[in-house]
């Protein structure tokens, strides 16, 4: 078609996109989607294949197509003008119940011409937890309502009584009807844009363009596809819940202009919700690859046909109804995300025209704490601390990772302001900073996580309570490339004050200066009352290349910054400090030796 007309079309369809995320945003109460973005807006072909993706988490591009087709198939024959449908059910299309996806198919002159989709983390869905995640569920049915597809709208009319429905079943009523009414809004938004598009250009040139950007985006990535090496590359991911040792294991061959993500190997479903579906395990692969692959290619059905997913049934990535998957997207879906990330890279270091697009994965560890309980205003807060959304970047192979720069799989991810959470909660803050010694060491070092610690303030109950889903910290997710070392592993503490409470102590600027006993903990309910605190760490990204061919100067420069310790510097870097400057001679000795330690190490396997 005319590229001219093409073009601005193609533009006015990222604009759709883009003032229908400004009003979600705008629309909602709730921190984690109007601060800390967990979040996705899309368009959708009247088939329901991904035509425009959006912003966001962008697992969710993917599962709201399939939950698209599934409303197709469920109300063949009733689909009118003006409806909206509601769908979170995890075996259908969604991550799981806590993300509610509502869509609505856009109509012209009395012909469905597209789809529009958007999803948040709903306030609270009725599982048997606050907010969602239910660390202690053992089957789906205690995780809250979930639908396949329910019309929530029809011919423009709510439905009065699918609403009251929904609200009685819920914590907090009046906050989850502001996130539907959020998404009803997006919808009305993108729908009204697309029409105004239509009607300028026609259904027929709107409708070509649509095919052409599909077309364009499929041959795009082929393209590059065939300008990478041809190859295998492997990447594991281990998760640790209550003792019980899970694995995600990923085999991707590149061949000719084609990707096969393979998880055969993976780990049978858990007993623990940390298991995710099909078509979630398949959104956790596009995740990092749209960003990663597709940076220039605009994201939709045409850069999904080349690749092919795998999984085994009843599997941690590929469960059976009713495996409980409330913890999901922090489980299965990110350990997905970070094996892809791990094997695309890989893929990338291995090109000659690509290796300046590799990465080390990037924070690979969510800590999803909950909280929820009564705030200093007598009323009822629940709500997700969103830290976790801050991140940590990791090494490309020509530099260092962004230090608490954010996560692949969502562009715009970032935390809230710690007066946004003390304005909600009954909580306050001792500290939240970067995190020492937690990015990947390598030649380009891994960005930091960060620490933080809080303690109840102000609340009418003594405190609150949170939901943790911790996945244990015991092995590290965010892994290096090429001889980089992985980031530092997520840690949460829970401070037992003592007895006799010295309130001027209650300012601690460190871990092991907060008065107390402290209790490692990872999963589960838990208080945080009187004098308590808690305190969280998340994972830094990993690093890329060996760290002794770091140079010395960068060394002592965080070691001046505070981004790792002269122990780091020395034990790791192979770099000895004296003062501000940087011993030569010793440096020399000391890398020798670390390098001549590895040599007997290997001989010794």
């Amino acid at each position: 078609m005319d590229p001219i007309t093409f073009s601005i079309i193609r533009h006015r369809l990222f604009r759709v996109v883009e003032e229908a995320v400004i009003t979600l945003k705008h629309v909602s109460g709730t921190a984690i989607t109007n601060e800390g973005h967990d979040l996705m807006v899309s368009l959708y072909r009247p088939d329901g294949s991904l035509l425009m993706g959006g912003v966001g988490f962008l697992h969710h591009l993917t599962s709201a197509a399939e939950a698209c087709k599934a409303v197709i198939r469920r109300f063949d024959g009733d689909i009118n003008e003006g409806d909206l449908f509601l769908l979170n059910d995890p075996f259908t299309a969604a991550l799981h119940t806590s993300d509610v996806y509502l869509v609505s198919p856009i109509h012209h002159e009395g012909q469905l011409i597209a789809w529009s989709a958007c999803f948040v983390h709903v306030y609270d869905i009725g599982a048997m937890n606050p907010g969602g995640f239910a660390p202690d569920a053992r089957d789906i049915f205690a995780e809250g309502f979930s639908s396949p597809g329910i019309k929530l709208v029809d011919r423009g009319q709510l439905r009065q009584d699918v609403w009251d429905t929904i609200l009685n079943m819920v914590r907090g009523p009046e906050m989850v009807a502001l996130d539907l009414r959020s998404m009803i809004a997006c919808n009305n938004v993108a729908r009204d844009r697309v029409l105004a598009l239509v009607g300028k250009y026609g259904p027929d040139t709107f409708d070509e363009a649509c095919l052409t950007l599909i077309t364009q985006s499929e041959a795009r990535l082929r393209a590059r596809l065939r300008e990478l090496p041809d190859g295998v590359w492997q990447s594991r991911q281990y998760l640790d819940v209550k003792g019980e040792t899970l694995k995600v294991v990923l085999e991707m061959t590149k061949k000719d202009d084609s990707l096969v993500f393979d998880f055969t190997g993976s780990s049978p479903q858990s007993q623990y919700p940390v298991n995710c579906t099909k078509w979630a395990a398949l959104g956790g692969l596009f995740a990092p690859l749209f960003p990663l692959l597709c940076y220039d290619i605009t994201w939709n059905e045409g850069v999904i046909r080349p690749i092919t997913m795998i999984t085994p049934e009843a599997s941690i990535v590929n469960c059976a109804r009713p495996a409980p998957t409330s913890v999901a997207t922090v489980g299965a879906i990110q350990s997905v995300n970070n094996a892809a990330c791990g094997t695309i890279g890989k893929m990338l270091a291995a090109s000659d025209k690509y290796a300046e697009e590799a990465t080390a994965v990037w924070h690979a560890n969510h800590f999803a704490l909950f909280m929820f309980g009564t705030n200093q205003r007598g009323g009822q807060s629940i709500g997700i601390l969103t830290e976790t959304f801050a991140g940590s970047g990791g090494a490309r192979t020509f530099g260092d990772g962004v230090d608490i720069g954010g996560e692949i799989p969502n562009p715009i991810s970032r935390m809230a302001n710690v007066e946004t959470i003390e304005a909600s909660f009954p909580v306050r803050y001792l500290f939240r900073r970067r995190l020492k010694d937690s990015g990947g060491p390598g030649k380009f070092r891994g960005g930091t996580g960060g620490e933080m610690a809080i303690v109840p303030h102000d609340g009418p109950d003594g405190g609150l309570h949170y939901v943790l889903s911790g996945k244990g910290s015991s092995f590290p997710q965010s892994d290096g490339l090429a001889g980089g070392y992985p980031g530092g592993i997520n840690d949460y503490v829970w401070v037992h004050a003592p007895e006799a409470f010295d309130s001027a102590r209650g300012f601690a600027q460190t871990l092991d200066a907060i008065p107390g006993e402290p209790e490692p903990i990872n999963w589960g309910v838990f208080p945080l009352m009187g004098n308590d605190a808690l305190y969280l760490r998340w994972d830094g990204g990993g690093g890329v290349g060996d760290p002794l061919e770091r140079a010395r100067d960068q060394v002592l420069n965080d070691v001046i910054c505070g981004t790792i310790s002269t122990r780091a510097a020395r034990d790791i870097y192979g770099v000895v400090l004296e003062g501000n400057e940087v011993d030569v001679r010793q440096t020399s000795e000391r890398r020798a030796a670390l390098r001549m330690a590895r040599t007997k190490t290997e001989v010794a396997r």
